[in-house]
């Protein structure tokens, strides 16, 4: 391949990458704005169309003000990473151990985790034999959706 066309196709890359996260980042905005938008109308309507500042206010920032007071009135840039790191993976956290919480009392443990494996083998091991073949696992990378006795799907988690 010639110098320029690898050149060319570099740059495609690199504009192709740049654009994404640039898309990506127009998507959060109007996503926060949308959700921005949502809260000043329901406090519109709840306060007859109209809002005073501290409404306004509330409506804005409630979550990072908090965050401030919580921290003796000054946030550094740790403790706001560590607070959006909380509010993006405790969720996901929350739903892990939902699903491998055998005893349903919270917590994770060793034995939690085994179990949860060996449904989700036995799940893939079709023909019973202790064995996983190639043949057994899902063709989509996900398996055929059944339903186990508890109700949780078969998909692959």
């Amino acid at each position: 391949m010639r110098k320029t066309t690898k050149l060319a196709l570099a740059y495609i890359a690199l504009a192709g990458a740049v654009g994404g996260a640039a898309y990506g980042e127009n998507l959060d905005s109007a996503n926060v704005r949308e959700r921005t938008m949502m809260r000043l109308d329901k406090a519109m309507k709840d306060n007859d169309g109209k809002i005073t500042f501290e409404q306004f206010s509330d409506v804005m920032d409630a979550r990072l003000k908090k965050l401030v007071t919580d921290n003796g009135g000054k946030l550094t840039v740790a403790q706001l990473a560590d607070a959006l790191e909380k509010a993006r993976f405790e969720p996901m956290a929350r739903r892990i151990i939902a699903r491998y919480d055998s005893k349903g009392d919270g917590t994770l443990t060793s034995d939690d985790i085994t179990g949860r494996e060996k449904k989700l083998f036995a799940m893939l091991d079709k023909n019973n034999d202790g064995k996983i073949e190639k043949g057994e696992l899902p063709k989509d990378g996900r398996h055929d959706r059944q339903w186990d006795d508890e109700g949780n799907d078969g998909g692959v988690q």
